[in-house]
């Protein structure tokens, strides 16, 4: 039995494929909602979902919620007397789903579609399939979120060359995809997002809001009320509140006072401009990648449980000038999917075939060091698959050796978008020898290949194409040790010592690393040179010369966002 399931950040749900449709399956308190918290009781006991969630303003030193934001990071949270990973919490709380849908159904459940933000990278996906693991349910592939709003939308019954841009606005992440159909296939034209975004921060905003309009609080108590989450549930509710009312009154007993503040829509929305501001980017960047304008998409979905705030919709609808579709719950939209998925991974005879291409969320590439102007720079990423290259795929690029009689090369394997190679995260290494001769003199292929169950191979071959050494790479969750700490503190240390410390020095490297991020091809080639070149100008530590070199880097910069590169 194939059930499929919509893993949130505040809440999850279960749904099932039966009698040719999706069916939500009700929790035990008869509801679809599953908050995706969990709380260890005075004896022990481990609580998931609505009754953890009771205990987090009483007992947040037991209870614990938003932690897929941590899914592949050795962040631990502590309830109790133990400590626990994302994937342990998150193992719980598809236990209980799994529980309240074979209570449903009436049969064992042992496999599950199980959906992940399109923007997860490879060590987030796998978390998640470990959690899955240890909730006892088997996981062939994990489905995007996007995804699976364009199935539930029956994205695979429109016309041919179908356009959708699912706007995907959750507890906890954001997700911008640019899905196509046609003869059969929904294909993921682009993705991209924030996994640090969602409804949880216009909470956060709520909060922030209230404390500054109660002068009583003095700057220890801010930080306690919000350490104890005593002022969540309050804000949760006005943000909630807010999508129908103008004004509502927020409410928080504290040290045996009661304090109250009115929050208009008005005074919100305005809060949460920097939010907002945040939205677009990615938007911006799946339009691009997928090189469509906004007039060419077929429709725009909103989903996820935040979609619903009027200030979001009113933002999409000014962006796409067009009223965005949302004609199914917001809340429920992935979990439908997901079961519509699942139930096509059954071959349920209700469904015609429907084949789902994917695309890789992040670049993959090495960090080189490369020659500009004659000088040597390291730590440069060097691409070898682009972001938003289908899947799967496999891709080779050529290397020289840069040193002579070099006897090694070792290619460090990174995904990501910085052009500063060691900002990417590590995936592994791979270590050959090479026969000693003049610098440039000794060329190795790199081809690294990517298959649409995440499993990631990357080979060296010599100019011969005679393999000189491959690895299947299963990264884990990322963690920080003595070395990576001290290597940390002494990159800080070069940075205090040059003039790059003054802010528009700051700012114009950040602002180039952003564009590189967005762009691609040719005009990533372009950035690297010019940040290159800008940091020549700051070692030289001549104030003149720097101050030359960084109006012409912003001119540069100017020119890109206008279009003018070449």
């Amino acid at each position: 039995m194939y059930i499929g399931i919509d893993l949130g950040t505040t809440n999850s749900l279960v749904a099932v494929f039966r009698d040719g449709q999706a069916h939500l399956i009700p929790n035990a308190h008869g509801h679809v909602l599953t908050p995706s918290a969990v709380s260890v009781a005075d004896d022990g006991t481990l609580l998931v979902g609505l009754a953890a969630r009771e205990r987090l303003a009483s007992h947040p030193q037991q209870t614990a919620m938003t932690f897929k934001r941590w899914m592949g990071t050795d962040k631990l949270t502590r309830l109790g007397s133990k400590d626990y990973r994302a994937e342990e919490l998150s193992a719980m709380v598809l236990k209980s789903l799994k529980a309240d849908a074979e209570a449903y159904l009436g049969t064992e459940v042992t496999e599950a579609v199980v959906t992940v933000p399109a923007y997860f990278n490879d060590v987030q996906r796998r978390a998640t399939k470990h959690a899955a693991e240890l909730a006892g349910l088997k996981v062939e592939r994990l489905l995007n979120e996007p995804t699976a709003a364009g199935l539930a939308y029956g994205l695979q019954e429109r016309q041919d060359h179908s356009t959708f841009l699912v706007f995907d606005l959750g507890g906890g992440t954001f997700d911008v995809s640019v899905l196509e159909y046609f003869d059969g296939v929904v294909e993921v034209r682009s993705s991209a997002g924030d996994t640090r975004l969602g409804g949880e921060d216009f909470v956060a905003v709520l909060e922030t809001l209230f404390l500054e309009k109660c002068e009583n609080f003095s700057e220890r108590d801010r930080e306690q009320i919000l350490a104890s989450k005593a002022l969540w549930r309050a804000a949760e509710q006005a943000k909630r509140d807010l999508t129908d009312a103008d004004t509502v009154d927020m409410r928080l007993q504290w040290k045996d006072a009661a304090f109250t503040h009115t929050v208009s829509r008005a005074e919100f929305e305005a809060a949460s401009d920097e939010l907002i501001k945040r939205l677009r980017r990615p938007i911006e960047r799946a339009l691009s990648d997928a090189r469509l304008a906004p007039n060419e998409l077929s429709e725009v979905v909103l989903v996820g449980g935040a979609s619903r705030m009027p200030l979001v919709r009113q933002t999409v609808t000014k962006l796409f000038q067009r009223l965005p579709l949302r004609t199914i719950n917001p809340d429920e939209t992935i979990a439908r999917g997901a079961a519509i998925q699942a139930a096509l991974k059954a071959r349920d005879a209700a469904l015609e075939e429907v084949v789902l291409t994917d695309v890789m969320p992040y670049s993959l590439g090495v960090i080189i060091s490369e020659f500009i102007n004659g000088r040597r720079f390291g730590d440069r990423f060097s691409p070898i698959i682009e972001r938003n290259t289908p899947v799967p795929v496999s891709r080779v690029q050529g290397y020289n050796t840069i040193s002579d009689n070099q006897r090694q090369i070792l290619f460090d394997i990174r995904q990501g978008e910085s052009p500063i190679g060691s900002e990417n995260m590590a995936l592994g290494v791979l270590e050959i020898d090479v026969p000693p001769k003049p610098a440039g003199q000794v060329s190795v292929n790199v081809r690294i290949s990517y298959d649409a169950n995440g499993m990631l191979e990357v080979e060296v071959k010599d100019e011969r194409q005679q393999l000189m050494a491959s690895t299947i790479i299963q990264p884990a969750g990322a963690s920080m040790g003595a070395d990576d700490i001290a290597q940390a503190l002494e990159r800080l240390r070069v940075l205090k010592q040059h003039p790059r410390d003054q802010q528009e020095n700051i700012y114009l490297l950040e602002r180039a690393k952003r564009l590189y991020e967005d762009r691609l091809g040719e005009q990533r080639q372009w950035l690297q040179r010019w940040i290159a070149q800008f940091e020549m100008s700051l070692d030289t530590q001549d104030a003149k010369e720097v101050a030359r070199a960084r109006d012409e880097f912003r001119a540069a910069l100017d020119n890109l966002d206008k279009g003018f590169v070449f």
